[in-house]
């Protein structure tokens, strides 16, 4: 395999020769893994974004990174090992599992993949369906986080270009469904994660992506980072980038994290 994704066609062909990890997850919905028992790819072992991909907000966000240990334990009990290759997929045209794929490369996983057009192209595929919980043979990942770019909010400002994954009316600060503050940090400019993916829930090709950052200058060279509302639908924006040619860091605790100290300045518009 080359590249952050995988087609539901090439995971066929490869279904015995990589662990899988199902990363169903929506905020406010708790049924993630009943969803996975009713219906995965078989052999894909369940992995709680809230749990196992994050730590209890706080001062880091709503979603602050997980510590190190009870994430390389997570990936452990999921079968995840150091010299097989991971596809991670959800049911939200990857927003969710982009956050599995990040943490892995951040990790130093040296072969993970997202599965384009998630679990609803798996399907449409014709490809099994397994049922039921699944309870993967342990595995022996070991890494520590220091793999992939990262910003944090004494260093956000200086970014030359950071780009926030929200939908626009959040950007502008017109509707703020989740977070206590509405709006954007200063300077940031606005490539919301739809923008990434083409009428069918799949990524866009890497010359589309190009043109889609390019016009808020994310460009090869340029200095980028991503951040979203809790940092996990960012690393949709970092891998869209990645395919675009452009290595982006991230802001874990992205907006929900900026606005814990009330000194931070705030924009609208």
């Amino acid at each position: 395999m080359t590249g952050p994704l995988i087609t539901a066609s090439e995971l066929q062909e490869c279904l015995r020769e990589v662990t899988l990890l199902d990363v169903r997850y929506r905020l406010g919905d708790p049924t993630g893994r009943e969803q996975h028992e009713a219906g995965h790819v078989p052999g894909a072992a369940y992995v709680d974004l809230d749990l196992d991909l994050a730590t209890p907000p706080g001062e880091g966000g709503r979603h602050p990174l997980p510590e190190p240990d009870v994430f390389v334990e997570a990936m452990r009990r999921a079968g995840v090992r150091n010299d097989r290759a991971v596809v991670v997929y959800d049911d939200w045209s990857g927003h969710a599992a982009a956050r599995a794929w990040w943490l892995l490369r951040h990790y130093g996983h040296p072969d993970v993949r997202l599965l384009d057009g998630a679990w609803p192209a798996w399907v449409a595929a014709g490809g099994a369906v397994g049922t039921g919980p699944v309870r993967p043979v342990p595995g022996d990942f070991a890494g520590t986080p220091d793999a992939m770019p990262v910003v944090d909010a004494d260093e956000v400002p200086a970014v030359s270009v950071l780009v926030d994954a929200r939908a626009p009316e959040r950007f502008r600060g017109e509707v703020e469904p989740i977070d206590p503050v509405a709006g954007h940090i200063p300077g940031a400019v606005n490539v919301p994660t739809v923008r990434n993916l083409d009428n069918h829930g799949h990524f866009r090709d890497p010359h589309e992506l190009r043109e889609v950052y390019a016009e808020v200058g994310a460009v090869p060279g340029a200095e980028v980072a991503a951040y979203c509302g809790s940092g996990v639908t960012a690393a949709h924006d970092v891998l869209a980038l990645e395919l675009a040619g452009v290595r982006a860091a991230l802001y874990p605790g992205s907006w929900s994290g900026w606005i814990t100290d009330p000194e931070r300045p705030v924009e609208t518009g």
